[in-house]
């Protein structure tokens, strides 16, 4: 089972290393042709504008479009949450436009409001570490959504079939839960393709 790691902006060394916690073989991805050799894809943090940018002028948008109708899974990660949205709040134009939801740009504020805190996750046994930094959060889902956790009762993760977002940064610590979730997601379209 191969996962890629979007390397395009943000923590691409701190997610490779969770996945391969998680046992599957983890590669940087920065050219399109190399979607055709994994079977999912984690869309890291960074800046979301910036992140958009690239992905448009590398052909990323159009690429990972297909690589999501092949149901191949998707992780979005903070700023990736945001890139896989299909609606953002007071910007007219989404990115990848996949998921069934609105989000809110930096809605727990700016770098120094950031924070960590324990979380329950639909789908692993015992809370784990969330590192929110200038953090989206998911203001509401469609029916096909999934809510798998929040905080003060705002949506910070969220599965739609194949794609998986939170608003956190589950790379930053040592808890690898969350990516071995996305890692038994891809190995389950691995085993039925």
């Amino acid at each position: 089972m191969k996962i890629g790691v979007l390397a395009l902006q943000g923590a691409v060394a701190e997610h490779l290393k969770s996945l391969q916690l998680a046992g599957a073989e983890a590669i940087r991805i920065k050219r399109i042709e190399q979607l055709e050799e994994i079977d999912g894809l984690v869309i890291p943090g960074g800046e979301s504008t910036t992140i958009g940018k690239l992905m448009r002028k590398y052909g990323f948008i159009e690429a990972i479009q297909q690589f999501s109708e092949q149901g191949k899974p998707l992780f979005g990660t903070c700023a990736g949450l945001i890139v896989l949205s299909e609606r953002i709040a007071g910007q007219d134009q989404p990115h990848l436009s996949l998921m069934d939801m609105t989000v809110s740009r930096n809605a727990f504020g700016r770098q120094r409001e950031s924070f960590e805190t324990d979380l329950d996750v639909v789908g692993i046994d015992e809370p784990i570490r969330a590192v929110f930094i200038r953090a989206p959060l998911i203001q509401e889902v469609g029916e096909g959504v999934q809510v798998l956790s929040t905080y003060h009762d705002e949506i910070v993760t969220a599965r739609q079939g194949h794609l998986l977002a939170c608003s956190f940064h589950p790379e930053l610590t040592d808890d690898y839960r969350l990516h071995q979730y996305f890692a038994d997601m891809v190995q389950e379209y691995v085993s039925h393709k």
